[in-house]
């Protein structure tokens, strides 16, 4: 699967650029003009993603005239690891006065919202180059060990709750790298999580077949039928009175359990399930032991639901 044919590009790869490399002909995405209303989300907000280089300037300027060809040179041939955001002080004055700056060509970079280096000046280029490495880290740094940051940070994000902002993430990391299994799983998931799950299956369905085999891709194809399975099974509601009256319908509570694994309640599935199993191990074949499992393949195996389940279980088994 090629970036131009990835069907999640349009919602989360084109949203944000990150410490990993862009894709090939993104380099306008790495250069931006700002104002005072808009800094802090295109400096102190940005730099929490990648470093951001803002280029204080004017148009009298000399010098700013002679900086601006090279360093955006320099920026564009850097592929995401930075970003220059440009701030003409004439019409924003506010910001530089904040921050002292009282000459200009002035560049300061900021990093995770602070700013935390710069220079005065049309430098020569080879300067430019060191301050990026400086930074930013050296070029051709381990991309792997950065791709692997980033799917840590979108998969919190994603476990937290932030669909949105984990998609974005996501999506970054599949410009530079468009078969990641991880964030293709992931991008899944934001789906699933905002509703789209008709979207989600058509995603996966378009994965590679090698990539297809990877137990991320798996793990959301799992939930995926199980989500479908739970559509067919009923209302949640008429399976909570039938269990009002009669708690040891194990039927009706083997299907509110997969309602509520549907609907995310995660530990609420396990724990009907659980109560099965101390009840009746026999009822369909340890039907209830083997239906947590499945939820374990679906869920993933370092999923805080997954990783108490697995001890309750361990529990009631070996107890």
């Amino acid at each position: 699967m090629n970036g131009s044919d990835n069907p999640y590009n349009a919602s989360y790869g084109n949203q944000m650029t990150a410490s990993v490399n862009a894709a090939p002909g993104g380099a306008a995405s790495h250069i931006k003009d700002t104002t005072t209303a808009a800094f802090s989300r295109d400096v102190i907000e940005e730099s929490r993603r990648q470093p951001v280089l803002v280029d204080f300037w004017a148009p009298w300027c000399g010098p700013c005239k002679q900086l601006t060809p090279v360093i955006e040179r320099v920026v564009n041939e850097a592929a995401g690891r930075v970003k220059l955001v440009k701030l003409n002080i004439d019409d924003h004055p506010a910001i530089p006065g904040q921050l002292g700056i009282q000459s200009i060509p002035a560049v300061i970079a900021f990093v995770n919202g602070r700013p935390v280096d710069g220079f005065m000046g049309a430098v020569p280029e080879s300067q430019i180059r060191q301050f990026i490495d400086k930074v930013a880290g050296p070029a051709g740094a381990d991309q792997a060990a950065e791709i692997a940051a980033l799917l840590t940070q979108a998969e919190e994000l994603l476990a937290a709750g932030d669909a949105d902002a984990a998609g974005q993430y996501f999506g970054a990391i599949l410009q530079a790298d468009p078969d990641n299994a991880g964030a293709l799983a992931g991008i899944a998931q934001c789906m699933i999580a905002m509703g789209e799950v008709t979207r989600a299956r058509e995603l996966l369905n378009e994965v590679p077949e090698e990539v297809a085999k990877d137990q991320k891709i798996q793990a959301v194809r799992k939930r995926l039928d199980q989500l479908e399975e739970a559509r067919k099974i009923g209302d949640p509601a008429a399976l909570e009175h039938q269990l009002a009256m009669n708690p040891d319908d194990h039927e009706a509570r083997m299907k509110l359990a997969k309602v509520r694994a549907a609907e995310g309640a995660r530990t609420e599935a396990a724990d009907h399930l659980f109560f099965i199993m101390k009840k009746d191990r026999a009822y369909d074949d340890d039907g209830a032991r083997r239906q947590l499992l499945s939820f374990f393949e679906a869920w993933g195996p370092k999923d805080p639901a997954t990783l108490a389940a697995r001890r309750k279980l361990s529990s009631i088994l070996f107890s």
